[in-house]
């Protein structure tokens, strides 16, 4: 369909003056326009009666320990992750709480997802730089961001380690300038790899080789801002009766069989994205999105949303949390924690409807999937949930000392993905599994990470 272009295709005086005499005409607009102004909108716009509702309790709880905090980076996949696994280590030791070092999965993360970037460039060296491709693996080389199963790479191949033998750093906790740094670094080496190739016609080997002097630099950065990784420690600790245990000399890999002990293959994602491209009950994965190469791709399994839901209750119930992927910044508070679609009434307090669906939030770019979170409770009513409890890891000012509280209709409407234990699954999806995946664009929006913060 072609558009006629005419006078009417410009904004012309008499069109503001009509929607000035418009807005003008109705006295309310004049009170909700100082209301906003001084307020903010969404103060305006917030359903007090909402905060009544969605209250602290819940039919079923699992006991935590104690809250997280990212701080400013957007390390929320590898924070819920390991949430999820602390649990096996304090009961195996019996502690009230633990914490993982979520900065020594960072430390391989990153340096993992600057080979891979490497990798991807030697592998489009025929693409021209302007291509999609090619600006899409140059937007973003070493982001904070992951998904669930970056993190089982991660832990298959380096394990896991107490939180105080690689603690935080000024840089883990304030990833942006490392970042920053790690990707001019990067950019430079896709552009020197490429005119290798281009100008000098260097062989595969050569182009090979350049790339670990590259991985040597990349190491020294990440040393610098991180702290070097352990190779071996003690795990030394006090039980809940104060008793004293020192396993000694432990490699992280050793620590990780003996104190956690679970096979990460026993999980799978799945998915809610109903839009028209992606069939339900099939499997799909996406292209370059990875980060340790020869590892674990990205799988999906699509299904509807209460399928999710009811297996997140079904683990619930069975003691053991549930790491989710949602759109943290739709209707949500942080003061309050509340997580509710009827949180904010933007179409009275604007007087404009918003009545785009879930699928058509995906379509047209209005929303994916950004954060990653951790569900520990639900409230159930006659068997079905109305509300569920999130555990969230940006420290205990916010929310309700760190807790969240979701509206099952936030649920319906913002929450993309749950990983569950593959054998809770009825037999029909544990079929749909074994399908060949479908290979999404790296653009799509099932290929976004987690990393808000």
């Amino acid at each position: 369909m072609t558009v006629e272009l005419g006078k009417k295709h410009i904004i012309s005086q008499e069109m503001i003056e009509r929607f000035s005499k418009d807005f003008r005409g109705d006295p309310m607009n004049r009170i909700l326009m100082n209301a906003i102004k001084k307020n903010g909108v969404q103060a305006v716009a917030m359903n007090q009666d909402v905060p009544v509702a969605m209250q602290y309790t819940f039919s079923h709880e699992i006991k935590t320990g104690e809250i997280t905090n990212q701080k400013q980076s957007g390390r929320c996949w590898l924070f819920a992750a390991l949430n999820t696994l602390r649990q096996h280590v304090m009961r195996h030791c019996d502690l009230e709480s633990f914490e993982f070092s979520q900065n020594y999965l960072m430390f391989w993360d990153k340096f993992e997802k600057s080979n891979y970037f490497l990798e991807n460039i030697l592998e489009t060296l025929d693409e021209e730089t302007d291509s999609r491709l090619v600006a899409w693996l140059l937007m973003a080389p070493v982001n904070d961001g992951g998904q669930w199963d970056m993190f089982v790479n991660l832990v298959e191949k380096y394990g896991l380690v107490p939180k105080y033998v690689m603690p935080e750093t000024f840089q883990s906790s304030q990833s942006r300038a490392m970042n920053q740094l790690l990707t001019a670094k990067l950019r430079e080496d896709a552009a020197k790899l490429r005119a290798q190739y281009h100008k000098y016609k260097r062989s595969e080997a050569e182009l090979r080789e350049q790339k670990a002097a590259m991985l040597q630099e990349i190491y020294r950065i990440l040393c610098l801002c991180l702290g070097e990784p352990p190779v071996r420690f003690d795990f030394e600790y006090r039980d809940k009766a104060q008793k004293f245990h020192r396993d000694p000399d432990l490699t992280p890999q050793e620590f990780y069989q003996k104190y956690v002990n679970v096979d990460l293959h026993e999980y799978v994602s799945l998915i809610n994205a109903p839009t028209s491209d992606k069939p339900f009950y099939r499997t799909y994965t996406v292209k370059y999105l990875g980060n340790v190469k020869g590892g674990k791709d990205v799988l999906y399994l699509n299904v509807e949303v209460d399928v999710l839901k009811a297996l997140a209750i079904k683990q619930l119930q069975n003691e053991e949390p549930v790491w989710f992927g949602c759109d943290v910044g739709k209707m949500m508070d942080r003061e309050t924690g509340i997580m509710d679609t009827a949180l904010f009434d933007y179409a009275t307090a604007l007087g404009v409807p918003f009545h785009l669906t879930k699928a058509e939030r995906l379509e047209y770019g209005d929303s994916l999937m950004t954060h990653a979170m951790v569900f520990t409770g639900v409230n159930l009513v006659d068997g079905k949930p109305n509300r569920w409890k999130v555990e969230n890891s940006w420290g205990k000012d916010i929310g309700n000392r760190g807790f969240f509280v979701m509206s099952d209709a936030w649920f319906d409407q913002f929450v993309y993905q749950v990983v569950v234990k593959k054998n809770d699954l009825p037999e029909h999806l544990q079929t749909a599994l074994q399908q060949k995946p479908i290979e999404l664009q790296p653009w799509d929006p099932m290929g976004s990470l987690a990393l808000a913060y």
